[in-house]
C-alpha cells in the first residue's frame, strides 16, 4: 500500500518548505535529516535534490505494514505531526496553521485522508471513509495531562449516569473503533431474541490478514459475585450464561457470506469488576473457554479513550465552550 507519487512529491515540498510564500519553515538538508530523526528513523540526506529525496523517505516509509487499510504507519503519522507542529508557524500563517492546513489535506484527499488538529494541539490524520484516527500507539498507563485529567473526570461522570444503551453507543463502539476492530455490529436490546448473550460483535484483522472475531457482554454498572446485589450492581452468574451462549452461538459475517463463531468475548463493565468476580467466573469455565474471555472494566475505559483521543459524549459538554475544547472529531 502506498500514496501516488504525485501527493509523495507536494507533501514533500511541504517538509522542504519550497517557496517564498510557503506556510511551511524552509528546511536545508541539515535540517532534513534532523526532521527525520525527529520521528524516530535514521534517515540521512544524501546531498540530492530535497524533495526528490524526501518524496523517497516517504515512500519507505508508507511501504511499512499497515495496520489496516485505513490506517497509515505510524512513522507516517508521526511525520504529519511533526510537520504540522503548531510552534513552526510561518508570519503568513495563523496561529492554527490554517493556511498548512488547508494545503495538506489538498493533498491528502487524493489518498482518502484528512489532517486535524485535536484539542491537545497536536496533528493526527483521520481516514476520511470510515472516520477512524491514525496515531501512535497508545499507552493507558502513562502519566495524564492536566487535560487529560479534566476529560477523563467528565468521562466518569457520564459513565456514572449513562444508560447501558449510551455506554454501548457513545462508548463503546467509538473506542473499538478507534482500536482497529471493524465490521463492528451493536444487537441493541429491542429484540433480544436475535442478542445471543452479546451486545456487539466486531472482528479485527491480524497484521497476517487472519480474521478474529469478538463478542461483548456489555453491563453499565459493578460486576460482583454477591447473591444479592446493590441496585445498579450485575452479578456475576448472569454474566456466565451470557457468555456461555456468546462463545457458543455462530454469527453471519455478510462479507464472506459465511457464518462463524465468536473467538473471544469482551465482559465490559461501565463499573468495577471485582477480583472475587473474575475468579469465580474463571472457576467456572473450562480451560478452553477460560482462555477466550477478555476483561475490561471502568478504569480500563477510562484510560483508553483518554489517551486515544476520543472526542467526549456530547451530553458530557457544556453549553458554552471555546473553540480549541471543540472535540477533535
Amino acid at each position: 500500500m502506498g500514496f501516488k507519487k504525485r501527493t509523495l512529491m507536494q507533501i514533500a515540498d511541504m517538509v522542504c518548505g519550497n517557496g517564498q510564500d510557503s506556510p511551511f519553515e524552509y528546511r536545508s538538508s541539515k535540517y532534513l535529516t534532523q526532521f527525520f530523526a525527529d520521528v524516530e528513523t535514521d534517515y540521512e540526506h544524501d546531498g540530492s535534490t530535497r524533495q526528490d529525496w524526501v518524496a523517497w523517505v516517504l515512500e519507505q516509509i508508507l511501504a511499512e505494514p499497515w495496520p489496516s487499510p485505513a490506517t497509515p504507519p505510524e512513522t507516517f503519522a508521526r511525520v504529519i505531526d511533526r510537520l504540522m507542529d503548531v510552534a513552526d508557524v510561518m508570519p503568513n500563517d495563523d496561529e492554527q496553521r490554517s493556511a498548512a492546513l488547508k494545503q495538506l489535506n489538498l493533498a491528502l484527499a487524493r489518498e482518502g485522508f484528512e489532517a486535524f488538529y485535536a484539542p491537545d494541539k497536536r496533528c493526527y490524520l483521520r481516514h476520511i471513509a470510515t472516520n477512524s484516527v491514525a496515531a501512535p500507539s497508545p499507552n493507558p498507563h502513562r502519566p495524564f495531562s492536566a487535560a487529560e485529567l479534566e476529560r477523563r473526570d467528565k468521562l466518569l461522570a457520564y459513565l456514572e449516569r449513562c444508560s447501558e444503551d449510551e455506554l454501548i453507543a457513545e462508548v463503546l463502539l467509538p473506542l473499538f473503533r478507534q482500536l482497529g476492530f471493524h465490521r463492528i455490529t451493536a444487537a441493541g436490546h429491542k429484540d433480544k431474541a436475535l442478542e445471543y448473550g452479546k451486545d456487539i460483535w466486531m472482528k479485527y484483522t491480524l497484521p497476517t490478514q487472519h480474521v478474529l472475531y469478538f463478542g461483548i457482554q456489555a453491563k453499565k454498572g459493578k460486576l460482583d459475585p454477591s447473591g444479592m446485589t446493590k441496585a445498579g450492581n450485575v452479578n456475576v452468574a448472569e454474566i456466565l450464561n451470557q457468555v456461555l451462549m456468546m462463545l457458543g452461538h455462530e454469527i453471519f459475517d455478510p462479507e464472506i457470506g459465511k457464518r462463524v463463531l465468536v473467538d473471544h468475548a469482551f465482559i465490559v463493565a461501565g463499573g468495577e469488576i471485582t477480583k472475587a468476580a473474575r475468579n469465580w467466573l474463571g472457576n467456572k469455565l473450562d480451560a478452553s473457554k477460560r482462555s477466550q474471555i477478555l476483561f475490561m472494566d471502568r478504569s480500563d475505559i477510562l484510560n483508553l479513550f483518554v489517551v486515544t483521543n476520543l472526542p467526549l459524549p456530547s451530553a458530557t459538554w457544556p453549553t458554552a465552550r471555546s473553540a480549541f475544547d471543540e472535540p477533535p472529531f
